[in-house]
């Protein structure tokens, strides 16, 4: 006896890796069938467990033979809304040997770098300005697989930039298919022109209260590294987040251990992000706590990382990872395929490792158990991949495995005319808007 019918039906899949089991269990399910309802997944299997479950007949297909189906990425740290770029900056860190030379060299050629060179480019944009260029971003996340993101503040460092920031990522989960998760990040650095105690009371008494009383964010977040906050101070603020309705997130140990990763453990934060410097006892206390770790190739990689954070260690205490972007103007990636290949090229994780962390990682990282993965009652955020296995996507250095990408349900990118064309829409089928 059938319980639902389906608008939509991918058949015939090569692979679907569900990624349904425990920490880095991919699920692999060979000549598989999905059915979806509405914004939802209804059956999962073969076409006979499917077709049990759920009335296929009249739905629309997606022929997905020799094609791997996967959940679509989710993103789980990026700073997606910012002004302008630091584009000459990175570029002549390229040919500098030694780096304490860097500064006399940008400072010669007049070029403003670091975040602070951020803050006054986005303070100089308009809300119109941030929402273009974050879209067009945001729109090469989406053709690469993403279908989730975590979009922080913090390139404001004032109360009204703040509160526009989180604004521009408002309109921008209301007018992409991606969702975008907001989370307030005044703390991450000091402006110039208030005394550092004085924009620590502002954080705390002034934005976090307009934040959560007008609903921005659903986690805060702060920088604790020398030259940024301290641990005590990272503790306070986000004892005053999670007062206000915010759950606590981290920026900890990237540059040195100077105890976030221990108020991560202590608070039970949502996430902890970074880990370059993190003791291994304290990785440990992480994986106890059910903290997830937040760790992000890309900006080792782009940054020149003196110490790249250590994956297998992590993984071997039991910690649960997530992998992400953290697309910011020091590391301007939108493509979670890119930092797969990283995490398995450089940080010896294994492809499946490195699929679940991007997927069911990121939603863990975000407290989100509604996608991420390819189950009953779970969103139908998925991506069907031009390859016949899944390890491809960290073999094929460079380029875009991604055919199409289902977003609640909807076939939101069809890249499909380019490669081949294998939808075939059938009577009950969500249109769906199409990216090419």
């Amino acid at each position: 006896m059938t319980h639902s019918k389906a608008d939509l039906v991918i058949r015939d899949a090569a692979q679907v890796v569900t990624c349904v089991g425990e920490p880095y269990d991919v699920g692999v399910v060979a000549d598989a069938w999905i059915a979806i309802t509405g914004e939802t997944i209804a059956a999962v299997g073969s076409r006979a467990e499917v077709e049990a479950a759920v009335d296929c007949s009249g739905a629309g297909v997606v022929d997905a033979r020799g094609r791997v189906v996967v959940p679509g990425f989710v993103d789980a740290h990026t700073h997606l809304v910012f002004g302008g770029s630091r584009v000459e900056e990175y570029a002549l860190r390229m040919t500098v040997s030694d780096p304490s030379s860097l500064g006399d060299m940008l400072g010669a050629r007049g070029i403003r770098s670091g975040p602070m060179a951020t803050v006054e480019r986005t303070r100089r944009s308009s809300a119109a300005e941030l929402v273009e260029s974050a879209a067009a971003r945001l729109a090469g996340m989406l053709v690469t697989g993403t279908t989730t993101v975590e979009s922080k503040s913090g390139y404001g460092l004032s109360t009204a930039s703040e509160v526009l920031l989180l604004e521009v990522n408002r309109a921008l989960d209301a007018n992409s298919p991606v969702d975008v998760v907001s989370t307030f990040l005044g703390a991450h650095g000091f402006p110039g022109e208030v005394a550092r105690g004085d924009y620590l009371r502002c954080v705390i008494d002034e934005m976090i209260p307009l934040v959560a009383a007008a609903g921005l964010a659903e986690f805060a977040d702060v920088w604790c590294d020398d030259g940024y906050y301290t641990a005590a101070e990272t503790r306070t603020i986000l004892q005053a987040a999670r007062y206000a309705g915010m759950e606590p997130k981290i920026h900890a140990d990237a540059y040195s251990y100077i105890g976030g990763s221990d108020v991560g453990a202590e608070m039970g934060a949502v996430s902890v992000d970074h880990l370059n410097y993190t003791p291994r006892p304290v990785v440990r206390r992480l994986a106890e706590a059910g903290v997830v770790g937040v760790i992000m190739p890309a900006l080792d990689f782009a940054v020149r990382h003196p110490r790249p954070f250590d994956a297998r260690a992590m993984i071997e205490e039991g910690m649960t990872l997530a992998l992400a972007t953290d697309l910011c103007p020091a590391c301007w990636v939108e493509s979670q395929q890119f930092v797969m290949a990283l995490a398995c090229r450089n940080y010896a994780m294994s492809p499946a490792e490195a699929l679940w962390a991007a997927t069911r990682g990121g939603a863990l990282a975000l407290g989100m158990r509604d996608r991420g993965v390819l189950a009953a009652g779970c969103l139908a955020d998925i991506q069907i991949w031009g390859v016949p296995t899944f390890e491809h996507v960290i073999y094929r250095l460079g380029g875009n495995v991604v055919d199409q990408v289902l977003k609640r349900g909807r076939v939101v990118v069809d890249r499909g005319a380019s490669v081949g064309g294998r939808v075939v829409v059938g009577p009950g089928a969500p249109a769906g808007g199409r990216v090419a």
